[in-house]
């Protein structure tokens, strides 16, 4: 970058986004796309992806056309821009036919710095034509994983992208996600034909999210119980598998005292899309929802995202996972897990249509989450190792702050396969668990079960605890479930071994869920700017202003100030603009638009 683009860069951070100084590899990025270099950007959701794009648009003569896969938050990615002054729009089939014709005017003319696109109004001739007609800065294309057909949000229209490449060459690219392991990223750079385009990838670890995996006994009791002891009062997302169970945990929470909102595919659209903006919009509520919900999320303070199902994938996980605390602020991904969710999965991928190559993508995927459940060691570590980056352990997860107690399986593993076994391979887990466990019932007596060798020779432990081990046991590979109407329990060939006792098997032990407890004092592993109880008013005082001043604008809180801003203005305690133009996140359009109002309210309060 030459010094004049690169002084150019730092002024518009500073002074357009309120930031001093540029983070991680953000700096490396936009000198490399502002000179005219195409780029492909792994960065975790939070790390500034947008920014990667936003200030070279700025910095380059022309328009930056953002192709963005979600249409229902294009207004709020252009409320935010124009809140700090930058001259935003977007071409989607909400708009008028007249709106429309105004907004390709001054794309043309260049009276605009960015534009958003959907990719399926991109591949018309009419937005072709008319980025041909117009003096184009660079093409950003956000969620680029999307690409990906191997991948949890695979996009059809995304393929067809590599027509940018072919129609505008000398236009340069940026294609950015934060999730792509490395058969995704290689996968991206090839549909995409940014083969030569330079990659960055920063590191993927999220140390303000704190993770945590419970063993599920009554799922929603122990959700309400979480919510209720960790995050009373805050923005959450709920993901279920189901819309069903969407529909009936939302009532669930908000029976108990929750504002909850369902959000799934099934719903009305005016309805669904009315319980979004209100989720962006409104302080303290929690949406419960299908995978459907969540991609391009851009409110920064949701404080948790819980799992009341088990996700296809890591990639899925980490993707959703990857919405709590994109402030920085401490975060917290639960997720309640039992051996109904294996069985469901596996079930779900053999009785898919796709071919048997796919299946075992999919197999191995779902293999790769269930190791980060049921792993001993530190889960942050596990996760990072997925995306290829190793790590030491976090001191920030269940397994690092309670580590969990292993011991010698062996015996009860026998016996549970010895069992398998004995009945056929024909019984679920319920019917092989009574069993080992010795439990007279009509279908035992059925069955003539009471007389096997192995009737009985687990009664020492828990339905629970034999749970436990057939989760574990699935995981590790040494039996499946088969997808008969029966869900029956198959040993594979990696059983063998074991049942001759030529391999020993370590396993969890089980331990009996315990209610949550508030937990005092800020997640570990993040310095949280603390604030003493006259720095708190404060900030709830700022809270409320913002409130009221995103109401009467008609955005969504968060665009006039994120939590991290107002609580350094807390902190700081500004009594002149000089003082408040030094906050980070306080831009030379916000400082003009609301620095008096704020500077007035601390001079009163301090």
């Amino acid at each position: 970058m030459t010094s004049d683009i690169q002084q150019s860069a730092l002024h518009i951070l500073q002074t357009v986004f309120g930031y001093p100084a540029f983070r991680g590899q953000q700096a490396e990025i936009v000198e490399h796309v502002a000179n005219g270099g195409d780029a492909l950007v792994l960065m975790p959701t939070g790390g500034g992806k947008s920014l990667c794009y936003q200030i070279p648009a700025l910095v380059r003569d022309g328009v930056g056309v953002v192709v963005s896969p979600l249409i229902a938050l294009m207004q709020d990615q252009v409320d935010a821009l124009a809140e700090v002054g930058v001259r935003a729009a977007f071409l989607n089939s909400t708009q008028t036919f007249e709106e429309t014709l105004r907004i390709e005017r001054l794309v043309r003319t260049g009276e605009i710095d960015l534009v958003y696109v959907a990719p399926e109004r991109l591949m018309t001739q009419r937005c072709l034509d008319l980025f041909e007609d117009s003096h184009i800065a660079l093409f950003a294309i956000d969620e680029a994983h999307c690409v990906s057909q191997w991948g949890h949000d695979f996009r059809p229209e995304y393929i067809r992208l590599s027509i940018l490449h072919e129609r505008f060459p000398h236009v340069p690219r940026i294609a950015l996600t934060a999730t792509a392991d490395q058969l995704t990223r290689a996968e991206i750079a090839q549909r995409l034909q940014l083969d030569e385009a330079r990659q960055f990838v920063s590191s993927f670890d999220r140390p303000n999210i704190r993770y945590a995996i419970v063993e599920k006994t009554n799922g929603r009791k122990q959700l309400l119980d979480f919510i209720s002891a960790e995050h009373p009062g805050d923005a959450g997302i709920v993901y279920c598998l189901s819309r069903k169970k969407v529909e009936e945990t939302a009532e669930f929470l908000n029976e108990n005292g929750i504002r909850a909102l369902p959000y799934h595919a099934g719903m009305d659209y005016a309805l669904r899309a009315d319980n979004q903006a209100r989720f962006l919009r409104e302080d303290g509520i929690v949406m419960v929802a299908t995978i459907a919900f969540g991609m391009g999320i851009d409110k920064p303070d949701v404080r948790f995202v819980c799992h009341l199902d088990l996700p296809k994938s890591l990639e899925g996980y980490y993707q959703e996972t990857g919405r709590a605390g994109r402030d920085g602020l401490p975060s917290n991904a639960w997720m309640a897990y039992g051996l109904q969710d294996v069985v469901l999965q596996r079930r779900m991928i053999d009785e898919s249509d796709a071919d048997e190559n796919f299946k075992r993508v999919l197999g191995s995927k779902l293999d790769a989450m269930l190791g980060l459940c049921e792993t001993l060691s530190c889960r942050r570590m596990r996760l990072l190792e997925y995306f290829g980056e190793r790590s030491g352990p976090c001191g920030n997860c269940d397994t690092c702050l309670i580590p969990p107690v292993s011991f010698d399986a062996t015996v009860p593993v026998q016996k549970l396969l010895s069992a398998i076994y004995r009945v056929d391979q024909r019984f679920a887990a319920g019917h092989v668990i009574d069993v080992l466990r010795g439990v007279q019932t009509e279908r035992i007596t059925q069955w003539h079960h009471d007389s096997l060798t192995v009737y009985g020779v687990g009664a020492d432990r828990s339905e629970h605890e034999w749970r436990a081990i057939v989760r574990q046991v699935i995981a590790l590979g040494l039996i499946t479930v088969d997808h008969d109407a029966f869900s029956s329990l198959k040993l594979t060939e990696a059983a063998r071994p074991v049942l001759k006792g030529e391999r020993k098997v370590e396993l969890r032990q089980y331990q009996k869920p315990v209610k949550q407890k508030r937990q005092a004092g800020p997640t570990k592993g993040y310095v949280e700017m603390d604030l003493s109880p006259a720095e708190q008013k404060i900030f709830e005082k700022l809270r409320w202003w913002r409130l009221e001043t995103a109401k009467a604008h008609s955005v969504a809180a968060f665009i006039i100030f994120g939590d991290a801003t107002l609580r350094e203005i807390a902190k700081v305690k500004p009594t002149s603009l000089d003082e408040l133009r030094v906050v980070s996140g306080v831009g030379a359009k916000k400082l003009t638009s609301y620095g008096d109002e704020i500077v007035a309210m601390i001079t009163e309060m301090v």
